[in-house]
This record gives C-alpha cells, sequence and structure tokens, in this order.
C-alpha cells in the first residue's frame, strides 16, 4: 500500500525544491460543494497529486476543498484534467499566480478539517447555497467608481496592510469568524440601495461572506470571482486600470506577489517604505513583520535586538530558553493586536 503522507525531512524537502531544473506553476482553488465522505476523498486526492509531482497545502471537508499548490510545468495540463474530472469540479476556475518563482511549496499536504474556512457559524438554516453574485474585474472597477458601493475586506490586517483596493474598509479583527459578526454589525444601518462588495486574496473567505451577508437579510452583495489573484490576472490580460494597489499577500513561502508597483506599507522597525514580509529568525519567536533590507542586516532577520542576541547564542543555550515556551497562538499569532505592542517596544528600543 502506498504511502500517503511524507516521511522526508523539511529541510531535505527545501534542498530537492531549489535543486530541481525545471520549472513549477503555483494554483490556488477552491470549492464549495458536498463531500461525503472526506477521508476517502482525501486519499484519492493524494495518490494522483504525488503521482504528479504536486506540491502544496490542501484542505478537505464536508463543506468542500481549500487548496494552494504548486505543479511542474510539465504535468499541468495532466493536473488541470484530473482536477475537472471529478463530480463537482469540473468548471472549477484554477487561479494562476501572478508573481511567482515556483518555489512556493516543497512537500504535498492534504488534511481533514471540520470547515475549509473556520467561520464559527453553528445556524443550522446557513447555507452556501445562496450567495452573493460574482463580479469580473471590469465589474468590479465600474461598482469601485459607484459611490453608493461599500467594499469590504475580508482579509486580515498584515494582508490589507501591504495591498488593498482603494477606498476598502478594513474589518478590524484577525479572525473570519469575528469578522462575519462585526461585518454585519458595521453595515447595520446601510440604507437598501448600497452595493456591498466583498473581496480576498482568492475568493473563498468572501464568497462564504457573501452567503452571510444575505443570510443575514442584506440584498446588493457581490464578491469578487477569485479573489485578487483572479483580478490581477484579468487586469494584465484585459489592459485594465488596477484599483488594488500594492502587493497581495500570500500563504505560501513568497509571502506576497507583486500586483501594483505602489509600497503603501512601512518598515516595522525603522519606518521607511517596505512591503516585505519575513518571519523573524528566531525559532523561538517567528512574529511575522515588515523589515526592510537595512533592518535585515542590522538585526539579522530579527523582529527585535532581544531575538538576535538570542540568534548569536549556542543552540543548546537556544533551545534551553526555549523550553518550556508555549509555540502557540501567541507567539505565530499575526494580529494586529498581537503585533503593535510587539512593534512599539521595537521602535521605543531603538529611539
Amino acid at each position: 500500500m502506498a504511502v500517503l503522507h511524507n516521511r522526508v525531512s523539511n529541510q531535505e524537502l527545501k534542498q530537492r525544491l531549489m535543486e530541481e531544473t525545471f520549472n513549477r506553476t503555483t494554483i490556488s482553488f477552491y470549492q464549495y460543494f458536498p463531500i461525503q465522505n472526506p477521508q476517502e476523498f482525501r486519499d484519492f486526492l493524494y495518490r494522483h497529486l504525488q503521482a504528479l509531482n504536486a506540491f502544496g497545502r490542501i484542505y478537505i471537508a464536508k463543506e468542500g476543498i481549500n487548496a494552494q499548490m504548486s505543479v511542474p510545468e510539465e504535468n499541468y495540463t495532466d493536473f488541470q484534467k484530473f482536477i475537472h474530472s471529478i463530480e463537482g469540479l469540473q468548471d472549477l476556475r484554477l487561479n494562476i499566480a501572478v508573481d511567482d518563482d515556483g518555489k512556493s511549496f516543497w512537500v504535498l499536504k492534504v488534511k481533514l478539517r471540520e470547515k475549509i474556512v473556520a467561520d464559527g457559524i453553528d445556524d443550522p438554516s446557513f447555507s452556501m447555497q445562496n450567495k452573493g453574485k460574482y463580479v469580473n474585474a471590469v465589474q468590479m472597477n465600474h461598482l469601485l467608481e459607484d459611490p453608493s458601493t461599500i467594499v469590504l475586506d475580508m482579509r486580515n490586517h498584515y494582508e490589507y496592510e501591504v495591498g488593498h483596493f482603494e477606498n476598502a474598509v478594513e474589518i478590524p479583527s484577525d479572525t473570519f469568524r469575528d469578522q462575519l459578526s462585526m461585518a454585519v454589525d458595521m453595515l447595520k444601518d446601510t440604507t437598501a440601495d448600497k452595493n456591498i462588495v466583498m473581496y480576498c486574496t482568492g475568493g473563498i473567505r468572501c464568497e462564504k461572506a457573501s452567503a452571510w451577508m444575505l443570510h443575514k437579510g442584506f440584498k446588493n452583495v457581490f464578491h469578487l470571482e477569485g479573489g485578487i489573484i483572479n483580478y490581477a490576472q484579468q487586469t494584465k490580460k484585459e489592459k485594465l486600470d488596477s484599483k488594488f494597489i500594492g502587493k497581495n499577500f500570500v500563504f505560501d513561502n513568497r509571502l506576497g506577489e507583486r500586483i501594483t508597483e505602489d509600497v503603501i506599507a512601512h518598515c516595522h522597525q525603522c519606518g521607511k517604505p517596505c512591503d516585505t514580509h519575513t518571519n523573524c529568525k528566531n525559532d523561538g519567536c517567528h512574529l511575522l513583520f515588515i523589515q526592510c533590507e537595512d533592518c535585515a542586516k542590522t538585526y539579522a532577520g530579527c523582529c527585535s535586538q532581544e531575538c538576535k542576541e538570542t540568534l548569536d547564542m549556542p543552540i543548546e543555550r537556544q533551545k534551553e530558553i526555549r523550553k518550556g515556551v508555549e509555540n502557540g497562538q501567541n507567539i505565530f499569532n499575526k494580529s494586529k493586536v498581537r503585533l503593535r505592542p510587539r512593534l512599539e517596544e521595537i521602535r521605543k528600543h531603538n529611539a
């Protein structure tokens, strides 16, 4: 029986990826559709994708599939045929990455989840069958020019910070489940003639959010088909003005893809214009933050002088310091709430 999970270390897999002599294409896709036996479907996918030398991260739940992947260019046609041969995925749109170096993933992981997007919804009457109207890039631009349009960004703060649509409203929470209830509350006094347009990275969050808004009684609800990724591809192909400015944060090794040349964020350490995300090199921290090249040299890729000093210690001493530290939500949380106090501390130290 074939092994249906990886048994090789991440370090070796990354090395193999860097040594590949062929090109890879980074793809993302999702679909809300009923899966009766998620475990069986998971194993079926793993076998076929492994045979195609595909890497990536895929979540399977009874409500559907959510995937971000990379596939060798020579296998892309076979990959496309395979995905479209699956019942429920025949007309699935595959989002091709905008700014791709082919080094987005180095291992294949197919995991089971309760939901493909954690939403906190426990209302049995809620259904994804009734969702907002899709809009393409042309329609999105027209809606953005309409003064009766409200644009909601359904992403987290660290995504919004480096790039967003003009006049988009940021929902001040860093969990999707909280954003759903906050969006309803924020727009509770909105008049019926307003257009509510929602967007996210690839479409999966804003599609569910649009269904939730309709469920809560809102009328003119739209969501951007294929999210920012598809919008960027369409604007490039059809030579449209991009109303999205800056960088699109992505959840793989690239941490972002350039949409326009605008740099709207700032280095969290010196305040210089910069939109390059990185994780603190101290293994006991790994804070996600924005760092310019100069600060990367000064702090050796760390978020603070304290982490740099830890990084300079012998490995065994670093392990001792990390022992007993809970490497969970508080350390790896990328939220604005977690980030701001930490960065204030950094700035005071640098003053």
